[in-house]
């Protein structure tokens, strides 16, 4: 069982007040500076999916994430099922 230091909360959502693009916030990376923000906008949003990574190849994750969102940017259907089986053994309970 992982720690709560050891994994990053995180939501994927779609924008509906902006551009219409589905995005990423890393809740447990948020500065004060840009907390209220950032979750703002994501609770703005239409939600997708939420869930944690695990910090251990945290960058290797954020990459499988950014890669999807272009994807779904782009006007590919993916599923929530299928981004969570996209990112593996990456994600954290």
């Amino acid at each position: 069982m992982a720690f709560e230091s050891d994994k990053t909360m995180f939501e994927i959502y779609r924008e509906k007040t902006y551009t219409g693009k589905y995005r990423v916030v890393y809740f447990t990376e948020l500065q004060d500076h840009n907390k209220e923000t950032e979750i703002n906008r994501a609770m703005a949003g239409e939600h997708y999916m939420d869930g944690f990574v695990k910090n251990f190849k945290k960058d290797d994750a954020k990459e499988i994430i950014n890669g999807l969102l272009d994807r779904m940017n782009n006007g590919e259907p993916i599923t929530p099922e299928q981004f969570a089986k996209s990112l593996g053994d990456h994600l954290s309970s």
